[in-house]
């Protein structure tokens, strides 16, 4: 047969009782700890990730991916006439060397 357990005169439940009621006092306060906490983490976490320096391999295998761009030689011959032959041409090329930012 299984006994009943008289959990009233056990002292092991009567301190998770005071325990608990303690808790139960503060818990806002112990709310706002926990969310301090996690964000006090966070931030942490994006400032080592915003230091973060890459490391040489991963450096060394982007630079390797990314191809020097190149222009074939007859286009760029093509352009030169163009421009010699148009006056438009040659003063939008004009103005493109001089401010090319606009």
């Amino acid at each position: 047969m299984m006994k009943k357990l008289n959990l009233a005169n056990n002292p092991v439940f009567e301190k998770v009782l005071v325990v608990l009621g303690w808790a139960r006092r503060y818990s806002f306060i112990i709310f706002l700890i926990f969310i301090a906490c996690v964000y006090g983490f966070i931030i942490m976490r994006i400032n080592d990730l915003n230091n973060a320096q890459p490391s040489p391999d991963a450096v060394s295998s982007q630079v390797k991916a990314d191809r020097i761009p190149r222009i074939d030689q007859n286009v760029v011959q093509q352009l030169q006439s163009l421009q010699d032959n148009s006056v438009n041409v040659q003063a939008l090329f004009n103005q493109a060397r001089n401010n090319p930012f606009q």
